[in-house]
């Protein structure tokens, strides 16, 4: 019950944020998405109800392996005899970043992509853009991502 009224909470307040942000052709809307896991972003044309181009923390970092997978490899083979006889290898530790830090990279890419989007389906590149936070305050990984963005090259 509860989290539905969160959720209801975050619909108010994304109605309100829209109601004041447009993108045009000129200056598409850079529209913001978090989830727990995961943070994507995404240009968008309001005027011709089209999404120009998007980016999501998927695009830019591999993910890791899933516990599924690690319990594949480490299966053992039918007619070995024990777990226990088997040497242990140690594993590879894996460099994990921080959310924000992906968050300003999925900025980056997102501002890459617009600035590289093809002559044809737009005319001419996109600098600028309109920020939309969505229902979410401007700290922690929407800020990463904003500031990635205009590292990238794209102006608001």
């Amino acid at each position: 019950m509860k989290s539905k009224l969160k959720r209801e909470k975050r619909f108010r307040r994304h109605k309100r944020v829209r109601a004041k942000v447009s993108g045009t052709s000129e200056r598409p809307r850079l529209c913001v998405f978090k989830s727990n896991k995961h943070i994507y972003a995404q240009l968008i044309d309001d005027e011709n109800g089209r999404t120009l181009t998007a980016a999501s923390d998927q695009d830019c970092c591999p993910p890791e392996v899933s516990a599924k997978d690690r319990r594949a490899e480490s299966a053992v083979p039918p007619g070995s005899e024990s777990i226990l006889q088997k040497p242990k290898t140690p594993r590879p530790k894996k460099e994990r970043k921080s959310k924000v830090a992906i968050a300003f990279e999925v900025g980056k890419l997102i501002a890459e992509k617009a600035i590289n989007l093809p002559a044809g389906r737009q005319g001419n590149k996109i600098e600028k853009v309109v920020f939309d936070k969505a229902s979410y305050r401007y700290q922690g990984r929407v800020k990463a991502l904003a500031e990635g963005a205009r590292e990238g090259g794209l102006r608001f």
